[in-house]
């Protein structure tokens, strides 16, 4: 597998679409895999020329919080879709999500808040592509429980305030055949069996269905995937926001693209979002404890942080307000790092607190707010979506004001 390495005995953390460790059950190391996967670092400084000021600059509005505190921290060619878009070129997004569990976590988040805001800055359109056959192939899920599967993250996904004018979602079940099934084709050939097994690990125990699955997330990267949204547009670049761990797919996308006429798909990507237990810990399902669900009660929340959420405080008063708390493995901090929008408070909190001046409770106490109104206001832009919303979204249609 392309992510480990055995050699002596060491095993090397784990990073692909299905698995995510760090080395001695530590810290993913993010400078590693940039290395490793081959692409490139953001650039957020204050310079003029950095990713950030460019964005700002190009959309006229505030870079979002992931984008200015490293959340979304490296890219493959997104250099290339701001100079498009300075040229006057549009271009589109394209993200998905593997529906496998009823509900999504905090971290399940990350990726469609982003894209969000990348729709609304740059008044793009989208497909989000609900890869439900996937789980059915990964997961012990029937064809018609990962359909259902879909169609529920489909309305957490909706609540997220996407524009429908400009959005469109689609189920692998339903959706591919067409000209989207001539891509899948067209990459496939382009693809060896060799070249798959080095990507992404498969063994020979393996059924056929995982080995042919990847050319099914490659094609939304090419404009001729939708002709009724992008019919005569077939130079029209695509641009990816997602977690690092998706990365192996498009590492292949890319490497085909040239061949079969597309650009090459760029990407925007993110570190992961930590379980509550600490960066060691894995978010799961089977532990509820380990993440901050969107269905989750106030009191849920307040519990989960107040009882499972890892801190950097010291073990007694006195040693906190001597030596303070130790930021870099404090989970509350790290989720107020993604949530809390203020940044100026964040600095005050992180000061504070690491000075020993704030005490845990306090922190954890802004975070619960915090997470309690995120939680709540999501829960009811869900509660008022309907199956027809659902529908209207999901429905093979033109987008004719999808640049407007």
């Amino acid at each position: 597998m392309e992510n480990k390495d055995e050699k002596n005995g060491e095993q090397e953390q784990v990073v692909n679409p299905w698995e995510v460790s760090a080395k001695d059950g530590g810290k993913i190391d993010y400078d590693k895999l940039i290395d490793k996967f081959g692409c490139q670092k953001l650039d957020q400084s204050s310079s003029e020329l950095s990713h950030v000021k460019r964005v700002e600059r190009l959309t006229g509005r505030p870079a979002h919080v992931f984008l200015r505190r490293g959340v979304f921290f490296a890219h493959r060619d997104f250099d290339d879709i701001l100079n498009a878009y300075e040229r006057g070129e549009k271009f589109y997004l394209y993200t998905g999500r593997g529906p496998s569990s009823e509900a999504l976590h905090l971290g399940h988040l990350v990726p469609f808040m982003f894209t969000k805001y990348l729709q609304d800055a740059f008044k793009v359109p989208l497909v989000i592509q609900l890869t439900d056959d996937e789980k059915c192939m990964w997961k012990n899920l029937s064809v018609e429980e990962s359909q259902r599967l879909a169609r529920e993250n489909a309305k957490d996904i909706i609540a997220c305030g996407f524009d429908i004018s400009k959005t469109f979602i689609f189920s692998d079940f339903d959706y591919v055949g067409g000209a989207f099934y001539k891509n899948m084709v067209k990459v496939a050939k382009c693809v060896t069996y060799n070249k798959v097994v080095g990507i992404f690990g498969f063994t020979g125990e393996d059924h056929i269905g995982k080995v042919s699955f990847p050319p099914v997330q490659a094609v939304p990267s090419f404009p001729t995937s939708f002709p009724h949204l992008f019919s005569g547009k077939d130079n029209l670049r695509c641009l990816i926001p997602c977690a690092i761990d998706q990365d192996p797919y498009f590492r292949m996308t890319r490497d085909v693209a040239p061949r079969i006429g597309y650009h090459k798909p760029a990407l925007i990507e993110s570190s992961f979002f930590p379980a509550l237990q600490g960066e060691s810990g894995k978010m799961s399902a089977s532990d509820p404890n380990s993440a901050i669900y969107v269905t989750d009660s106030a009191k849920d929340i307040k519990n989960k942080i107040n009882k499972h959420a890892f801190t950097g405080g010291q073990e007694s008063i006195e040693k906190h307000r001597k030596y303070g708390a130790n930021l870099e493995v404090d989970i509350p901090i790290k989720y107020l790092n993604f949530f809390l929008e203020d940044d100026a408070e964040l600095e005050h909190i992180k000061k504070e607190y690491g000075a020993g001046h704030m005490l845990t409770g306090e922190v954890k106490k802004r975070l619960i707010e915090i997470l309690t109104e995120l939680v709540e206001r999501h829960q009811r832009a869900r509660a008022s979506v309907t199956e027809e919303m659902v529908d209207a979204f999901m429905a093979v249609r033109p987008l004719p004001n999808m640049f407007d």
